[in-house]
Order: structure tokens, then C-alpha cells, then sequence
């Protein structure tokens, strides 16, 4: 009879080695290897179960497959809602929100049928506590204080809830498994019994991930693998201002984010987030450029700001923080070569305020503008809006849904846009908004510039 061994796993990523290692040879962490017991698997009599395939065509879906949060925000990152059945991953810092967020869901979805909200972190007077300060009566979501995963799994079973929500996978832990909880052995095993359970009851499963110091979900790399939905919920703590991105989602689009506002009584949605990201922008201060970026099909206003210094090193500086750096170089190398603008001694920082981030080639003609325009020292005009990519000839490229981005531009007040003709031509049709098409960055800089 095969007997129990003793293998070093790594708690960062799962690797495992038959002896103790100072730095795990997958991840390179240090100090990451512990001890753990593994029990052998016992084999299965050898029974034959039917299974019959059947086809796509013969599967009857329901005809209301998502169940609405009641939090705009949040509904809008995951697609539309929860998908019956699924497993939603939502990692975030320690509190920045997670369980603030997944409470006030709960008391959304708790209108649609019952719901279990599992916390393995907070007591019952605890957790009832918080419910009073948000004011949330609770009156559908019952509450288990349990970290015994098959004590969890019966409650459910017996229960049949609308929702499953677990306050986290690390507190849980399998009593036959000879480890602590939060390892990676316990947190495979719970997560791979919860999927199995959200999958054959039809139940929509949560579950309240750590993350580690680099910002990635704690435990095993399998974990973000087989759930269907990663979520992220970002913000720094000295600030009110959340964010919430989906990293994967099988049921909606990756590219949407929610921004929500901590205050007194909880999060509170925050509608217009263009706003706020241009709330406390300083009107008429060279190396200001604002471009409106798509999130998903949100189009968010930025500011991008520039500073361009000469440079007391032989190596000048570039910093960028919330764009590219590599793309900062390629346009800071374009404005020079096919405009004239001298940058090689001169130290560049980029900054994209207020947080945001902007991964689409759209905002190029705004970075340059505001590198011009601290270069010059000359503003720009605080009510005209950038948008076009930048190539390598200098050309100024058409950019994608610019119908959107203007509609968002004038209902913030804007007056004037720069763009891409291509794109202008596009845009006939939009009153309220003077466009000025451009063909290349000499013509751009010169309508900014006259």
C-alpha cells in the first residue's frame, strides 16, 4: 500500500520539488518552498459510466442567463451581469473594498432569489456591522462564518442558493488534506470543488482572492486558470477612487472598466468618469494635452501631461507613468526627426493624471502635443481635444469609433478636436465641435502652434 510523502511546494506558484530549495527554480522567489504532506491517490474500482455526448443545437439555454448586481458599475465589467453557473475571481489589495463590493452585490442579487455569503475572515457581529454601515438590511442573504469547505459545500447543497459567495478561497481549507489553509494544495483542491459544484447546481460562485506583493492573485497559477472571471479591483488606499478591471472573462469583454468612489456609507458609483479625471485640471499650463480613449466602448477623457527638461547627464531621462514608455520614445524620436523639435539632451517625463491608463494608439497625437507644447512653452488651447495615431513618416492615422469620443468631448464642453481627416470625414454629422483635419505632424502642430 502506497504510503504518504513529504514534497516542498512553492506558495507563489505552485512548483513542487522532492526536497527543500532556498529559491524556487520557476518563479525565482525566495523562501517560497514549504512542506507539505501529500496522501496517496486510492484507485477506482474499474466501473464504466455511460457518458453521451450531445449536440450544441439539442442545449437549452435559459432565457435570462445573467442576473443584474444592481450596481451599474459592476454589472458593466462582467457583461451584463452574473452568468448562472460561473466562478468570478476578485483579487484586490487588503482593503481597498473587496468585501464592501461583494456585500453590497449580494444585496442586489438577493431580490432575485436567495443568496449565501460564506466569510471565513469576519464573525457573524462583524460582518453584521459592516452590513449596518452600508445600509444594507440583508434580509436575503444569509450568512455562514464557516472555513470548513465541506461544511460549505453541504450548506449550499441543502440551501440551493441564487448566488455562492466566498470571503476568500484562502480561509478554506479540506480536512483531509494534511496542509494549512491558504497553500497552494488547499487552495487548488477548494477552488477545483467549488467549480465542480457552480457547474453541475447551476449556481453563480464569487470568490475573494488574495494577492500577493506584486499585485497578482495568491496561490497556485491554476486558480486564475480555471475560473471564468478575473477580476481586479485597483486604487491606491490614500485615495478614494477605485478601479475595477476584468483580467479574463469568458462571458464579456476584458477591455471595460468600473470606477467607483470610497466614501462614509460604502462605494459609490461614479457615472462620469471623464470628469473626474479632469477635475482638477490646470487650465493653460504648457505640456497639458487632453485625448478621449476607449475603455471597451466607454470613451474616458485624459490628461496628458509632459515635462521636458534639459538634461544634466550625458544619458537623458524617460519617464513615463500610465502609457507605454517605449511608445513615450518612438514619438518623442518622430517629433524630432519629421518636426524639428530638439529633444536629444533634454529629459522627458510623461504622466497620464489622475491614474488612468491608456494602451491604444489613439492617444499618440496627444503625447506629442503636450512634448511640443513644454518644449515651446506655449499652452494649449484648454478646450481642444487630440486624437490620431502617429507613424514613423510623421503621418497622423485614423483611429477607430471617433463618432463616440466626440459625443463625449462635447458633453464635457469641448469645442474643438484635432484629428486624423481620414476620421474626420467620418464625423460630418456632429455639430457642436469644430474639426480640424490633419494630415501629418507639421499640420497638426501648426493648427496647435499658429
Amino acid at each position: 500500500m502506497p504510503k504518504a510523502r513529504l514534497i516542498h511546494t512553492c506558495q507563489a506558484c505552485g512548483h513542487q520539488s522532492p526536497k527543500w530549495l532556498g529559491r524556487c527554480p520557476d518563479c525565482k522567489a525566495w523562501g517560497t518552498l514549504v512542506e507539505e504532506l501529500v496522501e496517496p491517490v486510492t484507485a477506482r474500482g474499474s466501473q464504466t459510466v455511460n457518458v453521451k455526448p450531445q449536440t450544441l443545437a439539442s442545449i437549452q439555454v435559459d432565457a435570462t442567463p445573467r442576473a443584474a448586481t444592481g450596481i451599474g458599475e459592476l454589472d458593466r465589467v462582467l457583461g451584463g451581469g452574473l452568468v448562472s453557473g460561473s466562478l468570478v475571481l476578485l483579487g484586490g489589495d487588503p482593503g481597498i473594498g473587496k468585501s464592501t463590493l461583494l456585500l453590497m452585490a449580494l444585496e442586489g442579487l438577493s431580490r432575485l432569489g436567495q443568496v449565501l455569503y460564506v466569510s471565513g475572515e469576519e464573525s457573524a457581529h462583524q460582518t453584521k456591522l459592516r452590513a449596518e454601515r452600508l445600509g444594507i438590511a440583508g434580509a436575503g442573504v444569509h450568512l455562514l462564518c464557516e472555513t470548513d469547505a465541506d461544511r460549505v459545500l453541504a450548506a449550499a447543497a441543502e440551501m440551493r442558493p441564487r448566488v455562492l459567495a466566498i470571503d476568500s478561497i484562502q480561509t478554506l481549507h479540506h480536512p483531509d488534506i494534511p496542509s494549512a489553509p491558504g497553500s497552494v494544495i488547499q487552495v487548488r483542491e477548494v477552488a477545483g470543488r467549488l467549480l465542480r459544484y457552480a457547474k453541475d447546481a447551476n449556481v453563480a460562485t464569487i470568490l475573494v482572492g488574495h494577492v500577493t506583493k506584486d499585485g497578482s492573485i495568491a496561490g497556485p497559477r491554476v486558480l486564475e486558470h480555471l475560473v471564468d472571471t478575473v477580476l481586479y479591483f485597483e486604487g491606491d488606499r490614500g485615495h478614494a477612487y477605485r478601479i475595477l478591471r476584468a483580467h479574463k472573462n469568458r462571458f464579456g469583454s476584458t477591455n471595460e472598466i468600473g470606477v467607483f468612489e470610497m466614501a462614509g456609507r460604502g462605494l459609490l458609483e461614479v457615472p462620469d468618469p471623464s470628469a473626474l479625471f479632469l477635475a482638477e485640471r490646470h487650465a493653460g499650463a504648457p505640456g497639458s494635452a487632453v485625448v478621449a480613449a476607449l475603455s471597451g466602448t466607454r470613451p474616458l477623457l485624459y490628461e496628458i501631461q509632459a515635462l521636458v527638461l534639459g538634461s544634466a547627464f550625458g544619458t537623458p531621462r524617460r519617464t513615463s507613468i500610465g502609457i507605454d514608455g517605449n511608445r513615450v520614445a518612438l514619438l518623442a524620436a518622430v517629433l524630432e526627426k519629421r518636426a524639428g523639435v530638439d529633444l536629444v539632451g533634454c529629459d522627458l517625463f510623461v504622466n497620464v493624471a489622475g491614474g488612468g491608463e491608456i494602451d491604444e494608439p489613439a492617444a499618440d497625437l496627444a503625447v506629442v502635443a503636450a512634448l511640443a507644447s513644454s518644449f515651446r512653452k506655449q499652452a494649449i488651447d484648454s478646450q481642444t481635444l487630440l486624437l490620431g495615431e502617429v507613424g514613423l513618416a510623421g503621418e497622423v492615422r485614423a483611429i477607430s469609433l471617433p463618432e463616440v469620443r466626440l459625443a463625449e468631448a462635447r458633453k464635457l464642453g469641448f469645442k474643438r478636436v484635432v484629428l486624423p481627416r481620414l476620421s474626420a470625414e467620418r464625423c460630418q454629422n456632429v455639430s457642436g465641435l469644430t474639426l480640424v483635419p490633419v494630415s501629418d505632424l507639421n499640420e497638426a502642430l501648426g493648427a496647435l502652434f499658429p
